[in-house]
């Protein structure tokens, strides 16, 4: 159970350097916040379903399965509300001077 755990932490992590990479690539607001929403959801459930793994079933891991189902609700719709208040506020997503 550990290699398992340890594996899925690994793959976690990947995903994490693929978003930062993804964050770095990208210049506007709207494609940085989808990146980061993406590195704050699959990225980190991934590392805490690896800890969970790793040490098997106790309190521990019940409460880290707890923290990820808060993150599988919340994590999207704050992304969501951020952007639909950038929206909203009128925030210009491209430069004239970037065309």
């Amino acid at each position: 159970m550990k290699l398992a755990g340890d594996i899925i932490i690994s793959i976690g992590i990947l995903f994490m350097i693929s978003g930062i990479i993804g964050f770095i690539r990208f210049k506007h607001f709207y494609p940085r916040i989808l990146i980061t929403a993406k590195i704050d959801t699959v990225g980190a459930i991934t590392i805490i379903l690896g800890a969970a793994i790793k040490h098997g079933f106790s309190f521990f891991s019940l409460k880290t399965l707890l923290i990820m189902i808060i993150m599988i609700i919340i994590n999207p719709l704050a992304s969501h509300m951020i952007v639909r208040a950038a929206r909203q506020s009128g925030f210009q997503t491209v430069n004239e001077d970037d065309q």
